[in-house]
């Protein structure tokens, strides 16, 4: 395996970009490999690293399809379902409580 180039954070040449960088250009990488990787130094850790694609060779989004969409909205539907009295809380339920605040705390709620 060869290794790739590695540049300082913010200072990677043009044509070169994260995978958020494309994402946010409407792109992906499109399977192809790490071209290099840019790092940012922190104190007694070890430094946060990021790959770069090249922007020429990225490829664009895939639409958003009726299924997609339509799994997406029933995940999260679910993720707002409360457990115990099955409604829609409408907000996302945390994960620590499993159930909406009012059925998590009764002796909070108000009369």
């Amino acid at each position: 395996m060869a290794t790739v180039p590695v540049y300082p954070w913010r200072l990677a040449p043009d044509g070169l970009a994260t995978r958020r960088q494309l994402r946010a250009a409407g792109l992906r990488p499109g399977g192809q490999d790490v071209v290099a990787q840019v790092e940012s130094p922190r104190r007694r850790r070890t430094p946060l690293t990021a790959f770069l694609y090249r922007v020429d060779r990225a490829k664009p989004v895939r639409p958003m399809t009726p299924a997609k969409t339509a799994a997406l909205e029933r995940a999260n539907a679910a993720r707002r379902t409360c457990t115990a009295c099955r409604a829609d809380a409408g907000y996302v339920i945390p994960v620590s409580l499993g159930m909406c605040v009012p059925c998590a705390y009764p002796e909070y709620e108000s009369s």
